[in-house]
């Protein structure tokens, strides 16, 4: 073969692999935006718009009227009560600081915060009651996305509970073990305009990511969590919220009136992350 020739040739191929470099280069570009787009659906947010907790969002508890404790109850996060006083925290054994704007208990990772507590904690517990009322009436009068309806007529156990606004007219329990299931981006807003219940030893659990932070129940009645029961989500209760022997739950109790414990865990949860600036979508069963 001539030189020319020869010449000739390796041009040929290196216009070849350049050609297909520069294929593969156009086909990789469009596989990467394709997985991006299929990457972007998975993670938009299912469920309502998220409750706006503000300042009560501080506390692992914090109702009106008191909080008891029948030891040893194991509380991580903050506890308050306002407007009344102090003396509304019934068996923690306080322990006080010469500040006096909070006190201690073993029972609690955390400070007890009470009206009467010197400033500025009669100011602090003020706002976190007032953003306490505010959610309450935020999450029991969201309409969007359509809610549904009397789901089960109520009777939640055993079942598989997806991303929704879901709206109850009648009490809620769980006599049998129940599962939430979504993502970590996904929220959950159950409306109950009676009672809600766990029986004992029964578990609320977590899949696919979800995160207690981002599940409400805004409860217009009592909830009632039996003996070792187990519950997930933020409880924005009307009137009382009572916890019997060995319950626990992974979320916040934020309620009109009082608290009762019973040797019971409440583990305040990790924060919800933010969610992608699009329209919440509702799901289907």
């Amino acid at each position: 073969m001539s030189p020319f020739h020869q010449q000739t040739l390796v041009v040929c191929l290196m216009v070849a692999v350049l050609a297909h470099s520069a294929g593969a280069k156009s086909a990789g570009a469009k596989s990467a935006q394709d997985a991006q787009k299929r990457l972007s659906s998975l993670t938009t947010a299912l469920g309502p718009a998220p409750v706006n907790l503000g300042t009560a969002g501080d506390f692992a508890i914090l109702a009106k009227s008191g909080v008891s404790t029948v030891p040893p109850s194991v509380i991580t996060g903050d506890v308050g009560v306002s407007p009344i006083a102090q003396d509304a925290f019934t068996g923690f054994s306080l322990m006080s600081y010469p500040e006096g704007t909070f006190t201690t208990s073993t029972q609690v990772t955390g400070k007890l915060y009470a009206a009467n507590n010197n400033p500025p904690t009669p100011a602090k517990m003020t706002i976190a009651v007032g953003d306490m009322m505010i959610a309450y009436t935020d999450a029991a009068g969201r309409k969007n996305p359509s809610p549904i309806i009397d789901y089960m007529s109520g009777a939640l156990g055993g079942t598989t509970l997806v991303p929704g606004l879901y709206e109850f007219g009648t009490d809620v329990g769980f006599s049998t073990d129940c599962t939430i299931s979504g993502s970590s981006r996904d929220t959950w807003i159950f409306q109950i305009r009676g009672d809600m219940s766990i029986d004992a030893n029964k578990r609320i659990t977590l899949a696919g990511g979800a995160l207690a932070s981002n599940i409400v129940w805004v409860v217009k009645g009592k909830t009632t969590h039996r003996a070792g029961s187990h519950f997930e989500g933020i409880i924005l209760g009307a009137t009382s919220a009572e916890f019997l022997t060995e319950s626990s739950i992974n979320g916040r109790v934020l309620v009109q009136t009082a608290v009762t414990l019973q040797q019971t865990t409440v583990t305040s949860p990790s924060k919800p992350r933010a969610r992608s600036p699009v329209t919440s979508c509702g799901s289907s069963h």
